[in-house]
């Protein structure tokens, strides 16, 4: 092989040779084989499920035929009227048949004209928890002490004051101390409050409840986050969740400030005979293992004139719903003449759940 000076080293270095193709090195030929080779897999591999495809299209097993449709199919925005038909006739075959029943799958859109808000009367409330009951069971969550749902949680708080005795006794009990007396016992009420508490009468002297549920965010900070966009806001101001889309990340748990979605890290647990079969497509329907749920404002029954679960059943009247487009609605009324606070205004999401007292 020739060899020439190389100006910028002290020694010689081999002029490199053209190849021809048809004298190709064997590491240069390895390396087309392995690229022809990964096309060709790819090849087999989309013709290996579209061939799957069509053997189970053509199955007589329905269960294995609705199950590769819901895994392919497109997210719910996305779908033209056609393919929604084609999701909800499926899903409805499928839970009439787990749970024995005529189950109603409903894709009743949002209204024009009608975002919708709640209102709650935190002075009422006797903390019952009657609305979370009613709620798990209208909603289709999951029971049992394994992995019990609930989308509302109502919080205790207890009411407090400063007291003057307690002043000088506080940590060191001197003059100058550092921690003040009233540091130990509730003084005025704070949020970080009882999450599950069972007393046996309601209300408990010297407290406070405060029912906490998705506020339905006019911007939503967990809609920001979803990588996938699985949840997103409808024109009615509901967030909303397309549990075939959800990949479980949980992300919007994360950016959520009023911990109002849980995560099925099991599979849920719903008794057929308890299964509410009257269930929207973005609502109520059974969701699965690894995904994320949350409250919708009862779309299945809101989206049909009709009140939520929990506003029916609050045997105080506390908890009041409505548009709040339409001036003479009852929630109007209420942010209008009413002492009104929204939690954690601060955070800029813009909540639709208010809260007031009289």
């Amino acid at each position: 092989m020739p060899i020439e000076k190389d100006p910028d080293a002290s020694q010689p270095r081999a002029r490199p040779q053209r190849v021809s193709d048809a004298t190709q090195t064997p590491q240069l030929s390895a390396t087309v084989s392995r690229r022809h080779f990964v096309i060709g897999a790819g090849g087999i591999a989309a013709s290996s499920l579209l061939g799957a495809a069509s053997l189970l299209v053509n199955s007589d097993d329905e269960k294995a035929k609705i199950e590769w449709a819901e895994h392919f199919q497109t997210h719910y925005r996305l779908m033209t009227d056609v393919e929604k038909a084609e999701a909800i006739e499926r899903l409805e075959r499928r839970y009439s048949k787990q749970y024995g029943k005529d189950v109603v799958v409903s894709d009743s859109p949002a209204q024009e004209g009608v975002l919708f808000g709640y209102a709650l009367n935190i002075q009422k409330c006797i903390g019952c928890r009657r609305c979370v009951k009613a709620c798990v069971e209208e909603n289709n969550q999951s029971r049992g002490k394994d992995q019990e749902t609930e989308w509302i949680r109502v919080i205790k708080m207890e009411k407090g004051e400063f007291e003057p005795e307690k002043m000088h006794q506080g940590y060191p009990e001197d003059y100058g101390i550092q921690v003040g007396g009233n540091a130990y016992s509730a003084a005025g009420v704070v949020l970080e409050g009882e999450h599950h508490y069972q007393p046996d009468v309601v209300p408990e002297d010297d407290s406070l409840y405060m029912p906490v549920a998705c506020m339905q965010c006019e911007k939503p900070p967990c809609v920001k986050v979803c990588p996938v966009r699985a949840t997103y806001r409808e024109p009615d101001g509901v967030v909303v969740i397309d549990y075939n889309w959800c990949i479980g990340c949980r992300m919007c748990i994360s950016a959520c400030p009023y911990w109002a979605r849980p995560f099925n890290w099991g599979e849920p647990k719903l008794p057929k005979k308890a299964m509410n079969p009257n269930t929207h497509y973005l609502g109520n329907r059974p969701r699965m293992k690894g995904v994320v749920e949350k409250c919708t404002f009862c779309i299945q029954r809101t989206r049909e004139g009709r009140y939520p679960a929990c506003v029916e059943v609050c045997p105080v009247g506390a908890r009041k719903f409505g548009n709040l487009l339409d001036p003479q609605s009852e929630i109007r009324q209420i942010l209008d003449r009413k002492q009104v606070f929204r939690l954690k205004a601060e955070m800029n999401t813009y909540p639709k759940f208010f809260y007031f007292i009289d």
